[in-house]
């Protein structure tokens, strides 16, 4: 009998790190978990996804690998109080802001198609993560967010040409800008979602689709995927390859301190361009 594409697997489930990871029939599923900090995403969160997505990677018996988070919420974002060491370089500080451009391109690099499932919020460094994957799938009460700018710094991680592509220039600065929540019928009409579920059911949703995936003949599939993703990401990294410096020169500044400190105190922000 000639080799198949694909060597079944038993059902697996393990822990690593900040995350779950199941697999069963072709799709794995990877589950943050962290719920005691609302999935923060702090540096071992982030290497821990960014080393699950490169393992995944490299998988050819994968056809499709769902992300999610809890039945109450994928993430709160970057972990704001997990702050740099304060004797850290610049050219430190330059290096460990590689973390999160380098999750988003592992996740969007991962060559079987993958899919978020959004219960709750999705924002910020979260909101890039999802929006670096092929599908969202959210749940009735979830919503996405980008805060950065209200909290005085630029939006990094390569997400602005990932978001234009998507929703278009307009959208997208009204998206960026205002840091406000995009909630389940906008995300549709916008682009930003691909299909909506019943509350707590945006993973069996995303299940359904991850097995119309693993269905389909394999190279082909990839391939698709591929060319699309090359057409629409073409000049990604020309538009996006100061967003990391950027991130450090608006970090340096008053309004981004002003920004950080106002949102953990729940008040309006008082920013000066400083």
């Amino acid at each position: 009998m000639p080799p198949s594409h694909r060597v079944p697997r038993a059902r697996l489930t393990r822990r690593d790190k900040m995350l779950r990871i199941e697999e069963d029939g072709g799709i794995a599923v990877v589950r943050i978990d962290r719920p005691e900090a609302r999935n923060a995403l702090n540096a071992e969160t982030l290497s821990a996804l960014t080393d699950t997505a490169r393992t995944l990677g490299r998988r050819s018996d994968i056809s499709a690998v769902i992300l999610t988070g809890t039945d109450r919420f994928f993430s709160a974002g970057i972990d704001l109080k997990a702050e740099p060491r304060a004797s850290a370089t610049l050219l430190e500080r330059r290096d460990a802001a590689r973390a999160g451009p380098d999750l988003c391109r592992a996740w969007e690099a991962i060559e079987a198609v993958t899919i978020v499932a959004i219960e709750g919020y999705c924002v910020g460094g979260a909101c890039a993560l999802a929006l670096a994957c092929d599908f969202r799938i959210m749940a009735a009460g979830a919503m996405m967010r980008l805060p950065e700018v209200p909290l005085g710094m630029n939006m990094s991680w390569g997400t602005l040409p990932r978001l234009v592509a998507l929703i278009g220039p307009a959208r997208a600065k009204v998206f960026a800008l205002f840091g406000e929540p995009a909630h389940v019928s906008e995300c549709l009409a916008w682009g930003l979602a691909d299909r909506s579920a019943e509350q707590g059911e945006a993973l069996a949703e995303a299940r359904q689709w991850a097995e119309r995936v693993a269905a389909l003949p394999p190279l082909p599939a990839r391939m698709t995927k591929e060319a699309i993703n090359a057409s629409a990401n073409a000049l990604s990294a020309a538009a996006s390859f100061m967003d990391r410096d950027q991130f450090l020169l608006t970090s340096l500044t008053g309004d981004f301190g002003e920004g950080v400190a106002a949102f953990l105190e729940k008040r309006a922000g008082r920013f000066r361009g400083d």
